[in-house]
């Protein structure tokens, strides 16, 4: 049984998108060889709804999945699909963008807004994929408990127990993970998947070299087939995500994911002639 050690780490840097939101884009373009199949991480943690009120209006995405997980706060949404509807706390949007979507994303006024959204690439084969999205509640969320923490599956199988969803393209484990003040938990991982936690809240270390880890940033870890964190006097909660490299070209532009320069140059001429969508609202 090897642990895995840290590999990598990322802090990411402050940044604005969308029409004026406030968010640490904790890991991107650079990195992607490092942490295929995700592309990109966004994390937002901010008690001034300033900061986030102005949203994310209308906008494409291409050849990819966007998944946005909410600890604390709330975001309405709707899409050209015809979906709408509000990711609440312990909530998750998980949308695939395939061939092609517009959507909006605004963020509501609330006492924390706390989470992140993740980018997980699409394989060539499915970059064209019909476009789909699910909605995950916290109650759909299942909570495995012990006495040095708690585990939510958002998707995959860990220990025998299904997630709230089973992807359909990358088979992403995604965890948030609880490990409590002074406790030790070990996480088993698959051994030949590519794995990161985001430090969420708290410190403490993790692996046999009991490295340290602090809150708001990326770790990569090496291959392994489990994870050993102990927590510090403040806890420790992390987003664990786990999936299998693609290793494909990428060529990235914006908002849109693609292998060629030819398929992303295809994909903005598109969005210019009203072409970009290929399935219409149901």
């Amino acid at each position: 049984m090897k642990t895995r050690e840290i590999e990598k780490v990322v802090k990411g840097s402050r940044q604005i998108d969308g029409a004026g939101v406030h968010l640490v884009r904790v890991f991107g373009h650079r990195d992607v060889k490092d942490f295929d199949p995700f592309l990109l991480l966004d994390a937002f943690d901010s008690t001034n709804p300033d900061d986030y009120t102005k949203g994310f209006p209308w906008h494409p995405h291409r050849g990819i999945e966007t998944i946005t997980y909410l600890i604390s706060g709330q975001i309405d949404h709707m899409d050209s699909l015809g979906n709408k509807g509000t990711i609440r706390a312990g909530g998750c949007q998980w949308m695939t963008a395939g061939s092609g979507i517009l959507h909006q994303e605004m963020p509501i006024a609330s006492d924390r807004m706390l989470g992140a959204q993740l980018w997980v690439n699409l394989a060539a084969k499915n970059k064209m994929a019909e476009p789909k999205y699910r909605d995950i509640t916290a109650d759909m969320v299942p909570v495995l408990k012990s006495e040095n923490g708690e585990i939510r599956i958002i998707s995959g199988t860990y220990e025998g127990t299904k997630g709230a969803m089973q992807p359909d393209y990358v088979q992403a484990l995604y965890l948030d993970a609880m490990v409590y003040a002074g406790k030790t938990m070990t996480i088993q991982a698959k051994s030949n998947e590519n794995l990161f936690v985001y430090v969420v809240e708290g410190s403490g270390t993790t692996g046999e070299k009991s490295s340290p880890i602090q809150s708001h940033s990326a770790v990569l870890f090496d291959k392994g087939d489990q994870l050993i964190f102990t927590a510090g006097g403040d806890g420790l909660r992390l987003l664990l995500v786990s999936g299998e490299s693609l290793e494909e070209p990428i060529s990235w532009g914006g908002p849109i994911v693609m292998n060629t320069r030819q398929e992303l140059n295809l994909a903005f001429e598109e969005l210019e002639n009203g072409t970009f969508i290929k399935h219409e609202k149901f």
